[in-house]
């Protein structure tokens, strides 16, 4: 199978289940920048192949789940209104996120005031992909009530957890945050 198809020359892309919409379609923003948010945390894991430290583990396991429920985003995404969407997120995999987010925070240093992205080339990514998914968040939102509301969840829910990962990254390697007034 060849990579190319030569189907999106004309500006042109399908959903699933074929129908075509325009590459700046609304639908292809939103999952499209699920796929960005998708590499932006693939980036980050670059950051830590030769780092070792307790808890890198945990994160991998984490984070390939995570990797994986992105495509499921993106797919529920890119369903057009009224078609089935084979894997759906469910309250569940957000009620996993929260507890990850609760075990890590409990770990780090109490916020007293905002700091600025940034520390290791690690953290500084899952800074990055916590952004990218912001703007994934807003791109699903701007699909209004077609978008099923555990997608916003989602969304909304792994911009925090990927906040507390750069920070607990930048803990376990020593690194250490700057806060706004800080120089």
């Amino acid at each position: 199978m060849k990579i190319y198809t030569k189907s999106g020359d004309k500006g042109t892309t399908s959903l699933i289940y074929g129908s075509r919409v325009a590459k700046n379609d609304a639908k292809v923003e939103a999952y499209g920048t699920c796929d960005e948010a998708n590499s932006a945390i693939g980036l980050a894991f670059s950051y830590l192949k030769n780092e070792f430290f307790t808890g890198k583990e945990s994160i991998e396991h984490v984070y390939h789940k995570i990797q994986t429920q992105l495509f499921h985003v993106g797919a529920e995404l890119a369903t057009p209104e009224g078609k089935e969407v084979k894997w759906k997120i469910t309250a569940e995999d957000i009620r996993e996120m929260e507890a990850q987010i609760d075990e890590w925070d409990s770990s780090l240093p109490q916020l007293t005031t905002f700091i600025l992205p940034g520390g290791h080339p690690a953290g500084a990514a899952f800074h990055l992909a916590r952004t990218v998914v912001r703007r994934a968040e807003r791109s699903a939102v701007a699909l209004g009530d077609s978008v099923n509301p555990l997608v916003l969840s989602y969304l909304n829910r792994l911009s925090d957890l990927l906040f507390v990962t750069a920070r607990y990254v930048n803990l376990k390697l020593g690194v250490e945050e700057k806060n706004l007034h800080q120089e």
